[in-house]
């Protein structure tokens, strides 16, 4: 009977592996597969019987009791992964594999202090002291002398010296701080008895149906409302005088909704309003996630509609006679501010403020039309809500940095890239990647860690940029930012274009920038078709003697989309293979494209590293093989490279792209502890960051008087400064001066 039933066990097994074989595509016969997975099948079932036939034998020697304790104990953490001890499966099972077996060698150890018994216990205490000191360490930087750091000595930015004061720099105004909300708020005091000035509750039901089930009920049961009277609460840093002030929204992202995140942008609120802008911080916790559930994303109306609905609060307050308020807010000029997920929302608020209804139920109708001039997203998603938001004639501006281990890619370069200037107002949009910085530090509250226990324990904090430093960092772009947006006073806009002008007041670190003006002409962004010989307005694209040339959409480090498409140029002058003549690309310019071009315009494009590795890609499995020991030796290099304008006359002039800018290295970065973990978590060390590069076309008239700018023919890469490399170019065009 025992045997028949192992001929029944043993004979679905195999079919199952057989099923699989066959459906396991490797370009052999399917027949062939299923025969291998047939043998697989076998071979695995008989492995298996004879460890478990050996076990099941020896078990009498076992005492039951220790049978009972590690099968409950490997149950046991079976039970713990499932209900989310947050480990990756792999690395959990193997610490406790190792824990396991540490406490079955220390039992075996203190009972018969054998040899074997002896070799057991220090091997896996071994084991076991390792990952604690794994756990308990800090990390470190494996990648920290591969890129020449910025501002130092060595300094990678053209030398320049700044002709404005620090942006970071307290103003001249004093602060008053108060609260403002509902005046009942069970769970936090400085917005119910604490409360300068009382609100009225805002019926948001349309705006997050999702608010039902367990979420529902666990929330009001610790809030005391729900969605039909949200509160709004604010948090409130006020210059001290007449007015009327600017205003400045501040939105946090998701975090424990217990563990409020509204109080963690006081570094910001008291810069602003130490210059003049009355900003605001607003509580939205109530959104936040929950052990009775996240979400995930169905919220983001909500936290956008919120921000608008406390925008028509101090609007009333403003026109109200008689309110101490009355008359001290400038609604005209208007910025909102967003971390995290709220990086996302005010994007969508932002798009929401224009229209006539909630397009995703019209029962809800708005009429805001508020003049939000500025649009700031801090380490933003741009993916929790299902509709791409599509900015037009707003500022924007997105900080990223390279260790965050919460929003692994640069998502905020996506909005700002999807934004349009339709009008006539002059506008910019600007972009600023911060190597070392991560998430949670632009919060004050939210700490070094992105993840919470336990997968905090794996996280690499060491090479973090510390709180006051990143948190500095954001208050030198976003004060800049608003200096501009809301004081339209362009004084500091050029840190965006050269950020070495700010580097007495910024960490030693690794920036990419991004700045791209409202008068911006675009030749060729990449984006129009697949025809990689046409740009824009007939402009035709050809190159020569490249071992690579493509046009592609630029991925993330986590194998997402950076939805944005670029051209790949990779040259290799080493090899036996390659020809000796340079290569070149070249942009051969349209009517329509000259329109702007003089000595008061510039050239402006976007660049970055590419991988070498790279020019592998069209080789055999056999020539990979072959080169594999010698691309790994080769390192990235320093890459550099000249630009050539030739006029109609064949008249010439050319710099260096290092002779403004150098083209950064990659950024890699280790997140975790384990390398491995890395590929895993998070997804690849670097992913292709751009930053925008200006050529003063000025600079290349002084160079040959003979060369006529108003005839200019072609513009031409010529990559003659490296032996090989790969450069990623992007969103080249002519911006005039202002």
């Amino acid at each position: 009977m025992k045997n028949r039933l192992l001929s029944f066990i043993f004979l679905l097994t195999i079919l199952f592996y057989g099923i699989a074989g066959y459906h396991f595509l490797t370009g052999w016969h399917p027949i062939i597969m299923m025969l291998l997975g047939i043998l697989l099948g076998i071979t695995i079932n008989a492995i298996l019987y004879g460890i478990l036939n050996v076990i099941s034998k020896g078990s009498k020697k076992i005492p039951r009791t220790a049978i009972s304790a590690i099968v409950s104990g490997i149950l046991g953490f079976v039970i713990l992964k499932y209900i989310g001890f947050g480990w990756p499966t792999l690395f959990f099972s193997a610490i406790i594999g190792i824990g396991i077996l540490f406490c079955i060698s220390f039992n075996w150890f203190l009972r018969r202090k054998s040899f074997f018994s002896s070799i057991l216990f220090g091997t896996t205490l071994i084991g076991v002291v390792y990952v604690l000191f794994v756990l308990i360490n800090t990390g470190s930087d494996p990648f920290d002398k591969e890129v020449p750091l910025a501002f130092s000595q060595t300094d990678n930015f053209a030398s320049a010296t700044p002709y404005f004061d620090n942006p970071a720099a307290e103003g001249s105004y004093g602060i008053k701080t108060f609260t403002y909300g509902s005046g009942t708020d069970e769970q936090r005091e400085e917005f119910a008895s604490g409360v300068t000035y009382k609100t009225n509750t805002v019926n948001g039901k349309w705006l997050i149906p999702d608010w039902k089930g367990k979420k529902k009920k666990w929330r009001e049961q610790y809030w005391g409302f729900g969605a039909e009277n949200f509160p709004l609460n604010g948090r409130v840093y006020m210059p001290d005088g007449e007015g009327p002030f600017p205003l400045t929204i501040i939105v946090h992202g998701n975090h424990s909704m217990i563990d409020y995140s509204d109080d963690g942008y006081g570094y910001l609120g008291n810069l602003l309003a130490s210059r003049g802008i009355i900003a605001v911080s607003i509580d939205e916790n109530f959104l936040n996630g929950h052990w009775s559930g996240d979400f995930m994303g169905k919220e983001m109306p909500a936290r956008a509609w919120l921000l608008l609905k406390h925008l028509e609060q101090w609007q009333n307050w403003n026109s109200e006679t008689g309110h101490d308020l009355a008359q001290k807010v400038d609604m005209e000029n208007i910025m909102l501010v967003g971390h995290s997920r709220g990086g996302e929302a005010v994007s969508i608020a932002a798009a929401y403020n224009k229209l006539p209804y909630f397009p995703d139920q019209a029962k809800e109708k708005f009429n805001f039309n508020f003049n939000i001039k500025g649009v700031v997203a801090l380490a933003p998603t741009d993916y929790r809500y299902h509709r791409k938001i599509k900015l037009k004639n707003v500022n924007f501006l997105s900080l990223q940095g390279s260790y965050d281990s919460d929003e692994v890619s640069f998502w905020g370069m996506r909005p700002y890239r999807r934004l349009q200037f339709t009008d006539s107002i002059p506008g910019f949009k600007a972009g600023v990647y911060i190597h070392h910085a991560n998430h949670g530090q632009f919060n004050s509250t939210w700490g070094n860690s992105d993840f919470g226990v336990p997968s905090k324990w794996l996280l690499n904090l060491n090479p973090l940029l510390r709180e006051k430093q990143q948190q500095e960092t954001a208050k030198v772009f976003i004060s800049a930012f608003a200096e501009a947006s809301l004081k339209q006073n362009s004084t500091y806009l050029p840190i965006f274009k050269n950020v070495s002008l700010a580097k007495q007041w910024l960490p030693i670190e690794h920036y990419l920038t991004h700045f791209e003006p409202s008068n911006l002409k675009m030749i060729a962004n990449f984006e129009e078709d697949l025809d990689i010989t046409t740009a824009t307005d007939s402009t035709l694209l050809t190159a020569s003697n490249m071992a690579l040339w493509k046009e592609d959409i630029l991925p993330s480090r986590d194998e997402d989309s950076q939805e944005n498409s670029a051209v790949i140029l990779g040259w290799d002058y080493e090899k036996p293979t390659k020809s000796d003549v340079k290569g070149v690309y070249t942009i051969s310019l349209s009517e329509t494209d000259k329109v702007l071009l003089s000595t008061n315009s510039a050239l402006q494009m976007t660049l970055a590293a590419g991988d070498h590795e790279w020019l592998n890609v069209n080789q055999t499995e056999e020539e990979k093989d072959r080169d594999i020991d010698e691309e790994e030796e080769r390192e990235i290099p320093q890459l550099d490279f000249s630009i050539q304008l030739t006029d109609e006359l064949g008249a010439s002039t050319s710099i260096k792209v290092s002779d403004i800018k150098s083209i950064s290295k990659p950024l890699k970065t280790r997140f975790t502890k384990f390398k491995f973990l890395d590929k895993e978590m998070i997804g690849e060390e670097w992913e292709v960051q751009l930053q925008t590069f200006h050529f003063p076309l000025e600079t290349f008239t002084a160079k040959n008087p003979d060369f006529n700018l108003g005839q200019l023919q072609t513009i031409e890469f010529i990559f003659d400064q490296t032996p090989y490399g790969v450069v990623v170019v992007d969103e080249i065009g002519v911006v005039s001066k202002s």
